[in-house]
Parts: structure tokens; C-alpha cells; sequence
């Protein structure tokens, strides 16, 4: 499982020219499966997520984890992720998950993130054309990859 996670002042996401989530400042996550995920991988990204201090403490330190700041969660599931770039100019997606895969995952996920972080999780629908609209905060963007624990 890999992520980009962002921290936003805001985002949103549109779907067919209607605001389907919307969120104000914390955390925006692109996610994206690969064959091999399980939901031991969701369960490890989401505690990584909700855990990880990434908002200022009083002395503008980034000291404080979403949940301790209060914040709201975003996810969108992408494929893209997973683009291999070795060859060509064209992406590969061939490590990404089929949707028989990783739609049950990104359910899991939304589950198991909701939970960790015992705040409301927004999301996008997967599969669907998507606009992410999002205010970085900082900036601050961090990627995990749960098959590369850094």
C-alpha cells in the first residue's frame, strides 16, 4: 500500500460537478493498493496516519498528531501510485491492484482509519473521475509505502 499524505488547510473533492467530501484543515490521503496488500497493510498505514505529528504544538513545532490537533481526514483511492516509469514515456500500472482487490482494501481502509484516529474519515468513490481540489499546508506531504517501512 502506498500514500501521499498531505496536510491541508482545506480540500475537497468533486465528482460529476458535485461536492461529494469536503474537509477543513488535516489531512488529505491518496492511497493506492497493490496486489499483495492486506488488510494487515491498511491496519499498519492507518496507525502510521493517525499517529504521525505532523501539526505545530504551541511552539510551532510539528509535534502533534491529527488527532490530537483535531483535525479531519480525506481519502481518495489512486491507482497512479503505483506507476512504473522505468520504460518509455507511458506509465505502467501493471503493480496496481484490480479493482477485485482493492476496492474491499479501500473499504477496509476507511473502516480501519475511522477507527484508529476515532475521527470521521471523507472520502472519494473509487474508481470515479475525481477533481481533488487542496490548500498544502506548510507545505508538508509525506509518502509511506507499507512493503518499504522507512
Amino acid at each position: 500500500m502506498r500514500v501521499v499524505v498531505q496536510r491541508v488547510l482545506e480540500a475537497s473533492v468533486t465528482i460529476d460537478g458535485k461536492l461529494h467530501g469536503r474537509i477543513g484543515p488535516g489531512l488529505l490521503v491518496l492511497a493506492g493498493w497493490e496486489e499483495a496488500d492486506t488488510p494487515e497493510d491498511n491496519a499498519w498505514m492507518a496507525q502510521k496516519i493517525s499517529k504521525m505529528r505532523l501539526f505545530p504544538d504551541t511552539e510551532g513545532v510539528m509535534n502533534r498528531s491529527v488527532m490530537e490537533a483535531g483535525g479531519e481526514l480525506l481519502v481518495v483511492s489512486q491507482f497512479t501510485l503505483h506507476a512504473s516509469t522505468k520504460k518509455g514515456n507511458r506509465p505502467s500500472y501493471f503493480k496496481a491492484a484490480h479493482p477485485r482487490v482493492s476496492v474491499p482494501l479501500y473499504e477496509d481502509f476507511l473502516d480501519v482509519l475511522w477507527n484508529e484516529a476515532n475521527l470521521p474519515v471523507k472520502s472519494g468513490v473509487f474508481g470515479a473521475d475525481m477533481k481533488v481540489a487542496l490548500v498544502n499546508d506548510g507545505p508538508v506531504t509525506i509518502t509511506m509505502d507499507s512493503k518499504n517501512k522507512e
